[in-house]
């Protein structure tokens, strides 16, 4: 996302100016190096790989928060799980306002005169006022997002259970999503709805699209376009030095008795040959995701609009595949907290395009750092980073933020009980009984700090990741890092006050 129109120029020289497209490309549970660009081409992504080339990739971008409803809302709205309040369990189980929603990226935008869309995945659900619970059996997509999206296909988690569309009349998306279409997946379905969003597109009007692909997350034969699945059948992936065969011994033991991501790694992924079937699959959902990327660069050339659209890939959130003897997410190691990101920027001269940023970037920067390529203003509820000028190298990096933080407020026994009357109860309970595995925490250049602050004594971990990136030697009794330790926390704690109230 580097500028023609600088950051900093007034709002009477950006209206002059054209303004650039913006589209925003978010995968669901996609592991930030399961990608060439990120040092694994066994997974075979050649074009996002070429937009890594083309564009800016981040090499230490993480997540806010690591799951995706809340993960979605935080790059929605560019505040903190703790701030927003949206996620699956008590007490932070609310719905987004549509007062709120109004003040996401996709409905400034709209209000800027650009054409808004929005294809794929929800995830989250808005309603009127923030209610809980925020699993919500009724979305009403069009009575609550109606106004802030022009183009709209999407559902809850995935498509086969219907999709909601409109325009209504749109001939493209009822051919795309008619019932019992043959050799049609979702990530293809998705693909060809972002294409006719594009084939829609006024020329005199700039857009901002948002595709959440329903890929790469599960690995169940529905979800996978078998077609793709040739390529990788007979291939022995490479096993991450921190997978651990069995049950994991080493994990603190309020993690180990209480998270999800134990027994699930003894299901999924605790064997070789059960590590191998699930990463094979996870690989072909990613190459069909890769597939929609190559379409949509061509599909922009073709229209002749590539040279003033930008373009972000991420994702919501990690998942471990069995590192740490963990499956699933939320946790702040890194397979779970670090992020895929990358930026191409059409509008860039090609001799100045394709570096790579060890730049600290966070989820929550994503809306501020839209809305400042789009020349909008934004708002001061607004917490994260604008970075577009990391993007375009004027940043001085020496003034830019020296950490990033993290939390996990997701607790499996809270989303079990999350049909109960009394789930703040439910909660207390389970933070008396010592089973409060929620964290926070932060990631500075080289270390990582995290701490269970619930549990008592609060239990915490701390890592040199210069030196042991695979987080496989906790560093918190170490006496050569107790100043460190003690900055860490002291700096978490603040972060964590400022962005909570």
């Amino acid at each position: 996302m580097t500028l023609l129109v600088v950051v900093g120029k007034s709002s009477d020289l950006l209206a002059e100016e054209k303004r650039p497209n913006i589209i925003f490309l978010m995968t669901d549970d996609q592991r930030w190096d399961n990608m060439g660009c990120y040092g694994r081409p066994e997974f075979n992504t050649p074009n996002i790989d070429a937009l890594s080339r083309a564009g800016v990739t981040f090499d230490k971008a993480y997540y806010a928060v690591a799951i995706c409803m809340p993960s979605r809302v935080t790059m929605l709205t560019g505040r903190y799980n703790s701030s927003h309040q949206v996620g699956f369990v008590a007490p932070t189980n609310y719905t987004l306002s549509q007062a709120d929603f109004h003040k996401g990226y996709p409905a400034l935008l709209k209000e800027s005169d650009y054409r808004t869309g929005f294809i794929g995945k929800v995830g989250f659900t808005v309603t009127k006022e923030a209610i809980r619970p925020s699993t919500q059996k009724v979305h009403n997509y069009k009575e609550h997002m109606g106004e802030v999206f022009d183009f709209f296909a999407g559902s809850e988690t995935h498509d086969r259970n219907g999709i909601v569309m409109w325009p209504e009349n749109d001939p493209g998306l009822k051919e795309i999503f008619k019932e019992g279409r043959q050799n049609s997946g979702r990530t293809l379905r998705t693909g060809e709805a972002m294409l006719r969003f594009l084939d829609t597109q006024p020329a005199s009007q700039p857009f901002c699209l948002s595709v959440s692909f329903y890929a790469v997350k599960h690995d169940q034969n529905r979800d996978v376009f078998w077609p793709h699945y040739e390529q990788f059948k007979e291939h022995e992936f490479s096993v991450p030095d921190n997978w651990v065969e069995g049950d994991n011994e080493e994990l603190p033991a309020v993690v180990k008795e209480n998270a999800r991501g134990v027994p699930l790694h003894r299901q999924r992924s605790s064997t070789p040959a059960l590590y191998q079937k699930l990463v094979r699959r996870f690989a072909t959902q990613g190459y069909t995701v890769d597939e929609q990327v190559g379409l949509l660069m061509s599909k922009l050339e073709e229209k002749g609009i590539l040279d003033n659209t930008i373009i972000i890939y991420t994702s919501d959130n990690g998942r471990f595949q069995g590192a740490h003897g963990l499956y699933d997410k939320c946790l702040l190691y890194e397979e779970s907290a670090k992020a895929p990101l990358i930026v191409y920027d059409g509008r860039v001269a090609k001799e100045k395009r394709g570096f790579r940023t060890d730049a600290l970037v966070s989820s929550v920067d994503m809306a501020p750092t839209i809305l400042s390529l789009a020349g909008v203003k934004i708002p001061q509820k607004m917490q994260g980073k604008d970075f577009s000028g990391i993007l375009n190298q004027t940043q001085d990096l020496s003034n830019w933020r020296d950490a990033v933080f993290m939390e996990d407020l997701f607790l499996v026994d809270m989303f079990n009980a999350r049909g109960k009357d009394d789930l703040d109860e439910a909660n207390e309970k389970l933070i008396n009984a010592n089973m409060s595995y929620r964290s926070h925490g932060i990631r500075t250049d080289r270390f990582k700090y995290f701490v269970y602050y619930e549990h008592t004594p609060k239990v915490e971990e701390l890592y040199d990741l210069e030196n042991d990136p695979l987080e496989q030697h906790n560093l918190v009794d170490d006496p050569r890092h107790s100043a460190i330790l003690k900055k860490l926390r002291q700096k978490t704690e603040k972060i964590y006050l400022d962005i909570s109230n």
